[in-house]
């Protein structure tokens, strides 16, 4: 018997069931007590209507716009209930706002701007940059307690962020450190101690389909919309206190808490070279996601006078799937105009397994990567409607759900606040193989000057030669 974790009292919303909404019904069915009569799922594309309706849960066809949201959701909200934004181009900021006005609690995947956000060509880099639309969210905190609404808790952003607490805490144990960090300053001092330098989000997804990709077709295993307007975005990465070398097209925000920095090109045409323990080197795609950012911040320590004196470098290093990686190449020779018919892949997938975890380096054992290994073969065991990809994710939204129920007066929260071991306890079920793995490999190996290179041969972890020129 599957084991119930939480009661929510009131409604149920849902907005957005594309690939990560119909994976997390089935975990919220499974593993919170819940009114099916008081479920709704509201998204503009009903082509998966038959999947709630099935399950016995209102799906309501349409699209909320800003002048629309409030005149849609407020009837079906109440005190006690939870909306799970899982949507693309939906608000994040007016879905907290209206949740907190109906004391209702709250979690998304991403900070998601209002339609058009990503792209808005009267917008500057910052300005629709993450680093951005994570200040939007955090403008919201206030004194006082607020329903709770967690914000970025999916796979990455999200799970992620308990990863790295984990990690650290392995890395200590294995230099002999004793470490028990109870705060968010204990846990830049124990970073700092252990002499991180950085910390990528280090993903290989080798998951492949009997159907191959063809020609003027994007093909992923998770939300094509999603990967898209992040892919467009400027790429941004969290700077640390260790670089030498501030990049050549890079910028810093003009506001905020100047956790991060962004390049001026896009992240779908930037790469970085990095490791995981199955693939070993890669090079993966420098894709804005909001825990570089968080992840950086958190991490920071300041003096008494306010000044940085440490923050690790972090950013995502994605190497997604083969077909998904010809889809950018082509996107990328038709000067990033979208491809006319997008495919998620699902059942036509054979093989393969999403190894996605975080590569803490420079420290004395040179690297250590910690996170999920999980196969195609296993999530069909595992859940329904979904890819080794998806359930990632949707493991991290129930997980983040069930903390919210638990703390539901936290107001605004990001997932570095967040018991990491109590979330993780919920998710690890769904994650297949979590493995920790060193390596004595860095960014430096196969630089075997047969080409001139830009290179700081005395410190290999610096950006200058993660970055792919």
């Amino acid at each position: 018997m599957p084991q119930t974790h939480a009661r929510i009292d009131g409604p149920v919303i849902m907005v957005g069931f594309g690939s990560i909404g119909k994976g997390t019904l089935p975990l919220i069915l499974r593993h919170l007590d819940v009114a099916r009569d008081r479920m709704v799922i509201i998204d503009p594309d009903d082509s998966a209507r038959a999947i709630a309706e099935f399950a016995g849960i209102r799906f309501e066809k349409v699209a909320l716009q800003p002048h629309t949201l409030r005149g849609i959701l407020t009837p079906l909200m109440a005190p006690g209930g939870f909306l799970v934004n899982v949507s693309v181009g939906v608000s994040s900021v007016a879905l907290i706002e209206l949740c907190r006005e109906q004391g209702m609690l709250y979690l998304d995947t991403c900070i998601e701007p209002p339609p058009g956000g990503y792209t808005d060509p009267t917008k500057s880099l910052s300005e629709r940059s993450n680093y951005a639309m994570r200040e939007s969210a955090l403008a919201l905190r206030r004194p006082g307690d607020d329903p709770t609404a967690v914000v970025a808790h999916g796979a990455n952003p999200g799970m992620v962020s308990h990863l790295v607490k984990r990690a650290l805490l392995h890395l200590a144990r294995d230099l002999g450190r004793t470490a028990d960090p109870r705060t968010r300053e204990d846990w830049g001092r124990l970073a700092r101690d252990l002499n991180v330098q950085g910390i990528h989000i280090a993903e290989r997804d080798t998951q492949r389909a009997a159907i191959p990709k063809e020609k003027d077709e994007f093909v992923n295993t998770w939300s094509i919309d999603g990967f898209l307007s992040e892919g467009l975005q400027p790429s941004e990465l969290g700077w640390g206190t260790r670089e030498k070398r501030f990049p050549s097209d890079g910028a810093r925000h003009a506001f905020g808490g100047g956790a991060a920095i962004y390049l001026t090109r896009p992240g779908a045409g930037t790469r970085v070279r990095s490791w995981t323990p199955m693939a070993g080197p890669i090079q993966g795609y420098l894709i804005t996601h909001n825990e570089a950012i968080s992840i950086a911040d958190y991490l920071t320590l300041r003096d008494g006078a306010g000044q940085v004196t440490y923050r690790p470098t972090c950013h995502y290093a994605y190497h997604p799937c083969d077909d998904a990686v010809l889809s950018l190449h082509e996107l990328q020779g038709n000067a990033f105009r979208t491809q006319s018919r997008w495919r998620l892949m699902n059942e036509e997938i054979v093989d393969g397994v999403d190894e996605l975890g975080v590569l803490l380096y420079g420290h004395a054992n040179n690297a250590y990567w910690y996170g999920s290994q999980l196969s195609i073969e296993e999530t069909r065991g595992l859940a329904p409607y979904q890819n080794a990809t998806g359930l990632q994710v949707t493991a991290a939204v129930l997980a983040g759900m069930v903390w919210a129920v638990e703390n539901p007066r936290r107001g605004v929260v990001e997932a570095d606040e967040l018991d990491h071991e109590r979330v993780l306890s919920i998710m690890e079920p769904y994650l297949g193989r979590m493995t920790g793995a060193y390596s004595d490999w860095t960014p430096l190996e196969g630089r075997d000057g047969l080409f001139p290179e830009d290179i700081d041969a005395d410190d290999p972890w610096q950006f200058q030669n993660v970055i792919v020129r």
